[in-house]
């Protein structure tokens, strides 16, 4: 039943952006995804205390290597396990390109926490600090683990502002991308107060924050 309630939450949002569905974004917050220029993602990131040098965007070509990753080949498995296979795979593509997501690596690159709209529940607002998954650094395990994307991927994806510097894996003992977007309105706006809430118990562990804008990347993209 959970399960079932994290699909619906997923297909939801997804549908909210691509159907510019009035009603129902207003509820939740949402607006419809514009183009916006640079000096609009740095506008709106200092509203939500995200220093300038830590601003990217998403290339708009992450979408396709995403929906690539799917599985090829039936190998030696039975019909039975293939198909629940693809499932896995197809649910694990769509955690990688909903609207508010933070990813959490570790030192040797692991994948340690996985924080998405979709299993964050809660109406009219979303809810991620439920279960108590806020109260430790790295949060608590949210969404279901991968290995889909990799820190490297995303560093390969994400596009470079004015103000941007230069990020490097192994670095850090931990390394946080955090995928946001200015027309999730007041969802974004709590997800990131959330992210950053949480950062303030990360005691002496060296934490590297990337926060990619995804405005542009959801507006130059057909999700259906």
């Amino acid at each position: 039943m959970e399960r079932m309630k994290t699909r619906a939450v997923c297909y939801i949002m997804l549908f909210l952006v691509a159907s510019s569905c009035s009603p129902m974004m207003g509820i939740y917050g949402i607006h419809a995804p514009k183009e916006i220029s640079e000096k609009k993602i740095y506008k709106y990131g200092s509203r939500l205390k995200i220093p300038h040098h830590e601003i990217y965007e998403l290339d708009t070509s992450y979408y396709s290597y995403v929906l690539s990753l799917g599985i090829r080949g039936q190998d030696s498995l039975s019909s039975e396990a293939w198909s629940e296979e693809q499932k896995k795979r197809k649910n694990q593509i769509k955690n990688h390109y909903q609207p508010l997501q933070a990813l959490y690596f570790d030192k040797s690159g692991q994948l340690v926490s996985f924080q998405i709209n979709c299993y964050a529940g809660g109406f009219p607002n979303l809810e991620w600090e439920r279960d108590s998954i806020m109260t430790c650094f790295p949060p608590k395990i949210q969404a279901p683990l991968d290995t889909l994307i990799s820190d490297a991927i995303l560093l390969k994806y994400m596009v470079p502002l004015s103000k941007s510097m230069k990020v490097s894996i192994r670095e850090h003992d931990y390394l946080v991308f955090v995928l946001w977007s200015k027309f999730m309105g007041r969802q974004n706006k709590r997800f990131i107060r959330s992210i950053q809430e949480n950062y303030k118990i990360a005691s002496e562990k060296n934490v590297k924050f990337v926060y990619i804008n995804t405005d542009n990347f959801f507006k130059g993209i057909d999700i259906w």
